[in-house]
């Protein structure tokens, strides 16, 4: 077997390794002895402290080292069900270790064998004394001194990593082949950091902060190491935040240096037409947003801007005038929204908007009839169309923009560097405006779109008043559904969501099912009741939620989150059954699917007793406040930025080890560290090139320019 490829050498090739578990690797989204040691373990237990037999407490946790005596399988009550027993003795006297239905521990465990036992010492039911539920163990080599247990063991004996179970991978399982990979790994390592930048901050070779990363040596502060605070941990950390924040600066500077062949202008006569289209005054929040980009749309090169807007705040308005200042200048508009139902709504919109104005809009979404579609497609090849609104089908080859300047990209929808390089090949490396209705904490705001420029809309259109938000106990859904009564009956439509874990899940569906026909049947007879779930096709979702847009539905119960953006001023009322199964972001982003219009809204947040900590703390701070960065903040600290976002198609970064809002300085580091080495290289340098491509692999997705 050869370790020459260092990092890149395939798991395949470790001891104890087979087809079999390297299936299981795989699964478990490891592939090469790097994507192995780029996964920190999740805490350290300091298992190196050896106690005598004489000297163990019940209730304590407690590491002995002695020599097997007796070992015998015991059988119980249940058939199935046997218990696995060892009598050690060390120096001064002799305890009991008893594993529950591990019998095979018998073909490994024998008399007078050598072994290290670590776990929690408790009073034997039977006959009383102590004993071991459970332990670690780990066999010595006969004649092995204590002293020397902790260099010649990894599971006990020592300062033990604990990892995360993944699939069939148990923490042992990965223990023994982490231990296994840095036996075989070259002395040296190709770095990825430049060696000057090394000397400078002092930080530690990478073979040799991947050593003491996975196997601390003794004396280690354990506090330290689960704080992810020694100076092995945070140089691995420092590295990866580098290559992302090298990345970042890359992709910013190939955005100055694409020059664009004009700059627009914005005037008098352009400020004119866009009033005339402004269906009401903007707030300070609209008017600040919409200064930076006509500030970013005058200048000669791309612009790449997030638009930050909580749900409800008015992004598509400021979306419109900036395409109007794009249109006057001469160029073509693409607006692109991640479903066709939006689609079809946001040109609606657009159309009535535009509709005193002089320019043509339409719409393209890959259902169109096939006559129909060629007739846009034409349409915009001939500049007779000057805002055109579809989905993904916008991209695909045979249309043609004569003079495309800017893409507004609705609702997160990812648009990375494939879609981007195809737009280029359709127009004039156009500007490019992504909004979204998700509050992104300042934190994750720097990193995950650290390569774009952000506007923040935090005010609401006037006329708008805040959802009243309830949370109440399941027990009490009869109050609730009677007050829900009360609003359809003035005329008023509802959501009720209901969760599902997975959408695959046929118990929740069941219960989903059987809920729908319960409100149509008994509680809302009178109206009509429609419930929409994943496993229906995209065309009948679509259909179910057109029908409650237009009022034809009253009661709409959903076991999916509702389309962002779907907007509905009729309805009022928001009930979220098992309100404790959804995250925060997700319960305020459901949450803004009511108070559209200038009637009160409520949310009703039903939650099935008894609360745990979290769930309590999530569900106060939805009564709390209606801001949704406020809560985008509390979200993180509750739950880390890979459950806020919930998915790589976020664009958050896909860190292996550092953590946005543990690691926040750390990656401020990086960032002036990697800003300022870039300039004093060449973009062929081979960090930079290698940079690049592992950049491409794992955080490509980020990319929106």
């Amino acid at each position: 077997m050869s370790f020459s490829d260092g990092l890149d050498t395939s798991l395949q090739y470790l001891k104890g390794v087979g087809p079999r578990r390297s299936v299981d690797l795989i699964n478990a989204g490891l592939t090469t002895v790097g994507d192995l040691l780029y996964r920190f373990p999740t805490r350290y237990e300091d298992r190196g402290q050896f106690q005598t037999v004489l000297e163990l407490r019940e209730g304590k946790t407690a590491g002995i080292a002695g020599t097997i005596l007796t070992s015998h399988i015991r059988s119980t009550r249940r058939p199935q069900f046997k218990i696995f027993e060892l009598l050690v003795e060390d120096s001064t006297g002799a305890v009991r270790a008893t594993w529950f239905n591990q019998a095979f521990l018998s073909q490994i465990l024998k008399p007078r064998q050598r072994v290290i036992l670590f776990g929690k010492v408790e009073t034997r039911s039977r006959g009383g004394g102590l004993q071991f539920v459970n332990p670690h163990y780990e066999l010595l080599n006969s004649g092995i001194d204590e002293s020397v247990a902790a260099l010649e063991t990894i599971h006990a004996g020592r300062i033990v990593p604990v990892y995360e179970r993944s699939g069939k991978i148990t923490t042992k399982m990965y223990r023994r082949f982490v231990h296994e990979a840095l036996q075989r790994l070259p002395e040296t390592l190709e770095d990825s950091l430049p060696p000057d930048l090394q000397r400078r901050l002092q930080l530690p070779a990478v073979r040799q902060a991947l050593e003491q990363v996975h196997f601390p040596e003794k004396g280690t502060s354990i506090e330290l190491l689960n704080r992810f605070r020694t100076p092995a941990q945070q140089r691995i950390i420092f590295e990866e935040f580098f290559c992302f924040q090298l990345g970042l600066a890359t992709n910013r500077m190939d955005s100055i240096l694409d020059r664009k062949e004009e700059a627009m202008q914005v005037n008098d006569r352009i400020r004119r037409s866009a009033l005339e289209v402004l269906p009401f005054r903007l707030t300070s929040g609209q008017k600040h947003a919409l200064q930076e980009i006509a500030h970013d749309l005058q200048r000669r090169r791309a612009m790449n801007r997030l638009l930050q807007g909580d749900v409800g705040s008015g992004k598509t308005i400021v979306a419109l005038l900036s395409a109007v200042i794009a249109m006057e200048n001469g160029f073509q508009v693409a607006f692109m929204a991640p479903t066709e139902l939006l689609a079809a709504q946001h040109a609606k919109t657009l159309n009535r908007l535009l509709a005193k104005s002089r320019f043509s809009t339409g719409l393209l979404t890959g259902s169109m009839q096939a006559k129909d579609r060629k007739r846009i497609v034409a349409q915009i090849s001939k500049k007779e169309i000057d805002l055109v609104v579809g989905t993904q089908a916008l991209l695909e080859s045979p249309i043609k923009f004569q003079r495309l300047g800017l893409v507004v990209i609705d609702e997160q929808h990812r648009f990375g560097v494939v879609q981007r390089a195809r737009l280029r090949e359709k127009g004039l490396s156009p500007h490019v405006l992504v909004m979204t209705a998700t509050p992104i904490p300042r934190t994750l705001a720097l990193t995950a779109y650290g390569d774009l420029d952000v506007s923040v809309i935090k005010d609401l259109p006037p006329g708008r008043k805040p959802v009243t938000t309830i949370v109440r106990a399941s027990s009490k859904h009869h109050e609730v559904y009677r007050f829900v009564g009360k609003e359809l009956a003035a005329g008023r439509q509802a959501y009720v969501v209901y969760p599902l874990v997975e959408e695959s899940s046929k118990m929740d569906l069941k219960a989903a099912t059987e809920m729908a026909d319960h409100l149509a049947t008994k509680v809302f007879s009178k109206y009509k009741v429609t419930l929409i779930h994943g496993r229906l096709s995209q065309a009948v979702k679509d259909e179910a939620m057109s029908t409650f847009v237009r009022g034809e539905c009253n009661v709409l119960v959903s076991t999916t989150v509702i389309e962002v953006g779907v907007d509905v001023p009729n309805a009022t009322i928001m009930v979220i059954e098992h309100a404790e199964r959804f995250g925060l972001a997700q319960l305020h982003q459901l949450r803004g699917r009511v108070g559209r219009g200038e009637d009160q809204a409520y949310c009703f947040l039903l939650y099935k007793a008894p609360l745990g900590e979290v769930a309590s703390e999530r569900l106060r701070s939805l009564t709390e406040t209606t801001d949704g960065f406020e809560l985008a903040e509390r979200d993180l600290k509750l739950r880390g930025p890979g459950d806020f976002f919930g998915t790589r198609q976020s664009g958050v970064p896909t860190l292996r080890v550092g953590d946005l809002v543990r690691d926040y300085e750390i990656m401020e580091q990086a960032r002036i560290e990697s800003t300022g080495w870039l300039m004093t290289v060449s973009r062929d340098h081979i960090l930079v090139k290698n940079m690049r491509k592992a950049w491409s692999e794992r955080f490509g997705l980020v990319k929106i320019g």
